[in-house]
């Protein structure tokens, strides 16, 4: 079995985590969830880094403890990774007595005994906000260019770490582990930072009781940055369990956002090369998730909680957003309307329709039984699916990962437009060709599910669970999950939908919710919309239903539904709601209908598809095009409208 031991950067305790701070745990779990299915004896790291004057200040701020305050914020943290479905099997705080204050110690000891440690003087500009003290050249207008803050001016006796001596040890090893950094972006830049020359680092603070006291001078407490990147060891067992250690070390992988790279590039080789220790396999800089186009900080007022997603949507819908929406390596955007139009379109429309589709038709044609038998064309590509999929996750070009399972749930909704199971049943002698159909639809949805299951692993588990998937989700493998099964008969389970479209109720704000305050709640948004928990949908109470006016059969009658088939569809230009259809209503020549359902649907899904038309309804005009009929729809829990598939016959077929 594999070994596989990945860490996110521990955060500071000063203020609850944001999205941004959210999107590096959710991609290192999904990560740590995908090596868990390839079967590898995977180890996933978290922590809280305490030893800050930001979170000393914070503490003085409320009037508590340091100690007292960071205990509860550990508490805040595990809260929100909870509800993000985070799967860390080890989460270290930089004051566990036990495990961490011995490592450090022991790792400034080393480094000092190798003489790599030496007392000397600093003077010049120090930013709180990152902990480190910033060269002149690298302010910008006298401000930290990622705070914009003014630093302070410091002057103290400190104890230095000879970071210069590392400078050619450092190239050579990059040159020799090409994929040590990545991505190439990253490492670029670490290489010419490290070209261009290193200065000795301060790695102590004088006359501070915040910290770990150095074994060699009580009086100063090692420097936060030296202390925090050693919990990556520390939590494996250096300092106090040298088996243990063995085992676990070095970590495979370190995710990190891009602006500490310089921190686990250079500084934390550096330290573990002069401590004699393994370095880690693989650094990989992410980049950030602003929010509509600013970068989220408590100073901007533009912090969104990610809890407010998931209180919304259940964690899954946002963790697919971040993970598939977000080139990893890259920067990305995060707006609630764009959210909402990605759920739409993801999920209500394209998978969820999909396993609604499959189950519905499996139950009515089939009595919810299907019976496995040779693969068709889907089953080459799930297996083109799985491959891609496997590779980028391999390369962590994780939105790659999720645009391969997203093929195939296209692929299996084309499949079922073409196919059309629902004119297969109505004739006996196609019976075999029905069940063959359905079965396959099944299967690509099972793998898509199985490919998902790192991305959204409550909704992937109950897709798994309709589809007939007698395994638990966490003894699946992915080599045998994803493969195409040939014998065998399963059940499917029609349970309703997975999730209704949401209708656009006005933007949603940012969090009102302060940061900083660890016990606030985060303001609830359109608790009407139900959230997938990990065991079934939620299911809301139906208020009483008005009663609708009613007509006579005479009036009824005047209203011409007819069958028609989409022959094209397009999207209306500077229209956000309309698609162009061009349809066969059984005449001569076919009719233009604009239909508001582009929120429900792309064209693509819709050529090819048996709808019901209004046939005899007077033209009108809309964004300047005439449209010569209306299309039936329904908009369930009033949300947007969902598009019916008909099952008469020919083109011009009356409803009645």
């Amino acid at each position: 079995m594999t070994s596989f031991f990945l860490t996110t950067a521990i955060d500071f305790v000063n203020s609850r985590p944001h999205l941004g701070t959210a999107y590096e745990k959710i991609t290192a779990d999904v990560i740590a969830r995908y090596h868990r299915l390839k079967g590898d004896d995977t180890w996933f790291l978290m922590g809280n880094d305490e030893h800050s004057q930001n979170v000393f200040r914070r503490a003085q701020e409320q009037g508590k403890d340091p100690l007292a305050y960071c205990d509860e914020m550990e508490q805040v943290f595990r809260d929100v990774w909870r509800g993000l479905d985070i799967s860390f099997d080890d989460f270290i705080r930089t004051t566990d007595q036990k495990r961490h204050v011995p490592a450090v110690q022991r790792l400034v000891q080393a480094c000092l005994d190798n003489g790599d440690v030496y007392e000397g003087t600093y003077e010049g500009p120090y930013c709180v906000g990152c902990e480190e003290f910033k060269p002149e050249k690298d302010l910008v207008d006298g401000l930290c260019p990622i705070h914009k803050t003014k630093p302070e001016w410091i002057r103290e006796k400190n104890w230095f770490f000879r970071l210069s001596r590392y400078q050619r040890p450092l190239l050579k090893f990059y040159a020799d582990h090409p994929s040590f950094i990545e991505p190439e972006v990253r490492r670029n830049e670490v290489v010419r930072l490290v070209e261009d020359g290193l200065v000795d680092l301060s790695i102590s603070r004088a006359g501070q009781s915040w910290g770990i006291p150095l074994p060699f001078d009580p009086t100063s407490v090692v420097y936060v940055w030296f202390d925090a990147l050693t919990n990556y060891a520390s939590a494996v067992g250096y300092g106090w369990d040298d088996a243990l250690f063995a085992k676990r070390w070095p970590a495979n992988l370190h995710i990190v956002g891009k602006d500490i790279t310089r921190f686990h590039c250079v500084i934390w080789p550096a330290m573990l090369m002069s401590a004699g220790l393994p370095l880690p396999g693989r650094i990989f800089g992410h980049g950030w998730v602003f929010f509509k186009g600013e970068r989220m900080s408590k100073t901007m007022g533009n912090i969104v909680d990610p809890l407010d997603a998931a209180k919304r949507f259940g964690p899954d819908p946002l963790r697919l957003y971040l993970t598939k929406e977000v080139p990893y390596g890259g920067d990305g955007d995060f707006t609630w309307e764009r959210f909402e139009e990605k759920y739409n379109a993801d999920l209500a429309n394209n998978l969820g329709n999909l396993v609604n589709r499959v189950a519905a038709m499996t139950e009515r044609f089939q009595h919810g039984r299907l019976a496995a038998g040779a693969g068709g064309p889907l089953a080459a590509l799930a297996a083109e699916a799985a491959r891609s999929y496997a590779g980028a996750m391999d390369r962590l070009a994780l939105h790659e990962g999720v645009a391969a399972a997203y093929r195939l749930v296209s692929a299996a909704n084309e499949y079922i437009a073409e196919t059309q199971p629902w004119s297969l049943a109505k004739d006996p002698a196609k019976a075999d060709a029905l069940a063959r159909v359905l079965y396959e639809a099944a299967e690509a949805v099972r793998i898509a599910a199985v490919l998902l299951l790192p991305v959204m692993p409550s909704s992937a588990a109950e897709i798994l669970r309709r589809m007939g998937e007698p395994a638990s989700p966490g003894d699946l493998r992915f080599d045998t999950a994803t493969a195409w099964r040939t014998s065998g008969e399963r059940g499917i389970l029609n349970a309703g939908a997975l999730w209704p479209r949401l209708e656009d109720k006005g933007a949603i704000t940012v969090s009102e919710t302060k940061s900083g305050d660890a016990g606030a709640e985060a303001p609830a948004l359109h608790s009407e919309a139900p959230a997938l928990h990990s065991e079934a949908p939620a299911l809301r109470t139906p208020a009483a239903p008005v009663a609708p006016e009613q007509i006579s059969i005479d009036e009824f009658m005047k209203v011409q539904l007819k069958v028609a088939r989409v022959l094209e569809a397009a999207r209306v230009p500077k229209s956000k709601k309309l698609v162009q259809l061009s349809v066969d209503v059984g005449e001569a020549t076919p009719r233009t209908i604009l239909a508001g359902i582009a929120e429900s649907y792309e064209p693509e899904q819709l050529v090819g598809r048996t709808i019901v038309v209004v046939a005899n309804l007077k033209p009108a005009k809309l964004m300047g095009i005439e449209s010569n009929g209306m299309v039936l729809a329904a908009s369930p829990e009033g949300g947007g409208a969902l598009l019916i598939d008909a099952e008469p016959g020919a083109p011009g077929t009356r409803v009645r």
